[in-house]
């Protein structure tokens, strides 16, 4: 110990002040001579109050607590400050932390990040706390309908926990509300949502808009082939469960290329019928990190015209896969990308930010062939934006928050960032 305490003041130029250490109860010895080191002592496994008078340590019960006394410390460092915690499933937590997304100093415009764990008192932590980000739905664990077809969504009993304990905590910023993900949970409502565009002023010449669609409660209804027609609905089409995440077959689709192939269809009810758009194998990404709007390239699904080939060779039989592992991608390499419009993504960006009143979501838009139609094919809350890189995500991620908190908290200049 001694030779380690002078290794280390001689690596730090002896600023003991900036040396956290910290060390387990049951190296007696130890712990008596870091506590006369000079440095600041964090001593683990002390239950109750034994060691607690000591000036030289911080005594703690758990190593779990460690990142809130790092976080109080650091904390004291700017009265601008601000401490975000956050709770998701650990490899999401994972992803984010790699890429740098969650560090315990203070970012350049001032965030601090506590992790969030169900290990300790959740109410102790969030006191500790400015603003609660959150991926609330991969904790969903079921979904119920009511008589008025509205869903009820019921999550975990960790995250019924975060809820209940966030809402006795009134200043509490929360990136972003339970309320406002639930149309993202339900494509129909996400659909009808989208029919707002039709109302979009942009300097555009094209047009960007929602899929087509209608909803299903039974594919033997015998009036299905006009109520498609009605809809402006032609086949192929998609078809996809209304409950759109959380539950075991939410991603469980089907390319329907006859009428008489819905009945029987093993696509869960009720479900969305969806207008397959010819978008020469392209899907655009976009991520929404607050006013910051980026995208990533991908290959997408074949024109309908190839896919009914496929599916002629196959008895025309309907395509069914899940959409996270299965979706069949055309892997030709003579597609020339379509031109995407981003000024006119950015003003259906500004329009979904409005109306869905959340923080961080992506959307993918396709691009029709032949009239040029941006057309949104889905909507999702908090993705990952892996895509896009560390160097232009991770600031635009940590402004967005902080953007968050002043609009919350009623500062004035709503888009700046205030430290």
């Amino acid at each position: 110990m001694d030779d380690t305490v002078k290794s280390v003041f001689l690596a730090w130029e002896n600023k003991a002040e900036t040396i956290l250490h910290v060390i387990s109860n049951k190296y007696e010895e130890l712990v008596s001579k870091s506590l006369n080191s000079g440095w600041m002592n964090v001593v683990v496994n002390v239950d109750g109050d034994d060691g607690s008078k000591n000036p030289n340590g911080i005594f703690i019960n758990k190593l779990e607590e460690l990142p809130m006394i790092i976080c109080d410390l650091n904390r004291k460092c700017s009265e601008d400050n601000v401490v975000v915690g956050y709770v998701m499933k650990p490899s999401r937590e994972q992803d984010f932390a790699k890429r740098g997304a969650f560090p315990l100093n203070p970012t350049k415009n001032g965030l601090i990040f506590l992790p969030l764990t169900f290990d300790l008192p959740m109410l102790n932590q969030l006191k500790k706390v400015d603003i609660v980000i959150h991926k609330a739905t991969d904790e969903i664990s079921s979904i119920e309908r009511s008589s008025s077809c509205d869903s009820n969504v019921i999550y975990t009993t960790r995250m019924q926990e975060l809820q209940r304990y966030i809402g006795e905590l009134p200043d509490c910023c929360v990136i972003d509300p339970f309320k406002n993900i639930f149309p993202v949970v339900d494509r129909l409502k996400i659909q009808e949502i989208l029919l707002g565009l039709a109302t979009l002023k942009t300097e555009s010449q094209y047009k960007i808009r929602g899929a087509y669609f209608l909803k299903v409660v039974n594919f033997e209804d015998v009036q299905l082939k006009q109520r498609l027609h009605e809809a402006k609905l032609s086949l192929p089409s998609i078809v996809k469960p209304q409950v759109a995440c959380g539950v075991a077959d939410a991603h469980s689709m089907a390319i329907v290329f006859k009428a008489a192939d819905f009945i029987g269809l093993s696509v869960p009810l009720p479900a969305v019928v969806q207008e397959y758009v010819d978008h020469s194998s392209t899907l655009f990404k976009m991520y929404v990190l607050g006013k910051e709007v980026f995208y990533a390239v991908k290959k997408s699904t074949p024109n309908a015209d190839v896919l009914r080939k496929s599916s002629e060779e196959n008895g025309f039989k309907p395509l069914l896969f899940d959409s996270l592992k299965s979706l069949p991608i055309d892997g030709s390499k003579d597609k020339e990308q379509p031109d995407l419009d981003i000024g006119l993504i950015t003003d259906a960006a500004t329009y979904l930010r409005t109306v869905l009143d959340l923080t961080i979501f992506g959307f993918d838009v396709v691009i029709q062939e032949g009239t040029h139609d941006h057309v949104i094919v889905d909507v999702n809350y908090l993705p990952s934006f892996k895509e896009v890189s560390n160097d232009q995500a991770i600031p635009a991620f940590w402004d967005a928050i902080r953007m968050k908190y002043h609009y919350e908290k009623g500062c004035p200049c709503l888009v700046c960032i205030c430290v």
